[in-house]
């Protein structure tokens, strides 16, 4: 499998020489799909991707990702996107409690075009009921770690009603700070939109907020993304935190590295046993 692995990346990096000409050189772009690459000719450098988002061009027009310059579809039906390279760096955990990343989140979530753009793309919204039929897809491990992740599981699906929110945008679904890049202006984009879906937005949010910002640090965060700290938004957020989770544990393997997987399995059982969800940092 690895070896088909390898041969696809180097077919595709072939084809892309091909498109380029001689004097381009390539090199890979990081992630382990092959489908990121590097392009160098003299001094003019180029990020191409195969098969990237479908609104990739909207993305670039409203400066959420590095501008768009050219797209090609080739022979075998792949299409690839070349943006303009960025001289910048990935924000470190820390920088992700910065009013300009609210601010930019912000503005994504609250797109019409974006919005209107991906339904049209995507059809499905990612409802609680959608995300709980995805975990529905993984097998469950038959010991006695499986208790905590069933107990997630019935904490989720007692509680989909009750936080169903309808007022969908454009969500990254991926908000790990490896995906915001600042450039030498500081500049700030959100990369890697292959993710995206129609969803509340407390699904981005509520990763973001748990994983990178202190929670005294929430009500201030949310002021620079436009929108009030209360009870309702809490509540969706635990929930979409506790799914967040429960996914990552399921994909990743509980048995990958048992010590690190303690680690998450203690975390998701202090989220579905937490009663109360409701923070100090609603206090006056």
């Amino acid at each position: 499998m690895e070896y088909l692995d390898t041969h696809k990346k180097e077919k595709r990096k072939k084809w892309l020489e091909n498109l380029l000409g001689r004097d381009w050189e390539l090199e890979t772009a990081g992630g382990s799909t092959g489908e990121a690459f590097s392009a160098r000719d003299g001094e003019q450098k180029l990020f191409l991707k195969c098969n990237s988002s479908p609104f990739l061009a909207v993305l670039s027009a409203e400066g959420i990702v590095p501008k768009l310059l050219w797209t090609k579809r080739l022979t075998n039906g792949d299409v690839i996107t070349a943006q303009r390279w960025v001289n910048g760096r990935k924000l470190r955990p820390r920088e992700m409690k910065q009013p300009g990343v609210a601010a930019l989140l912000g503005r994504i979530h609250r797109s019409t075009e974006l919005l209107d753009l991906l339904k049209r793309i995507e059809s499905k919204v990612k409802t609680p009921e959608v995300l709980l039929q995805q975990l529905c897809a993984y097998t469950l491990p038959a010991d006695q770690q499986s208790a905590i992740i069933f107990r997630a599981y019935e904490f989720l699906k007692a509680r989909k009603s009750a936080v169903y929110y309808d007022d969908f945008v454009v969500c990254h679904c991926d908000m790990n700070h490896n995906n915001w890049i600042m450039d030498e202006e500081e500049g700030l984009f959100l990369v890697d939109w292959d993710g995206a879906s129609v969803a509340d937005p407390a699904l981005d949010l509520s990763i973001l907020l748990h994983w990178y910002v202190p929670k005294e640090g929430w009500q201030p965060w949310l002021e620079a993304y436009e929108l009030d700290l209360n009870d309702r938004l809490l509540e969706r957020m635990h929930w979409y935190i506790v799914w967040h989770t429960l996914e990552w544990i399921l994909s990743k393997g509980i048995y990958e590295d048992r010590g690190y997987m303690q680690v998450w399995l203690r975390y998701l059982g202090a989220l579905v046993e937490e009663d109360d969800w409701r923070i100090a940092c609603l206090e006056d």
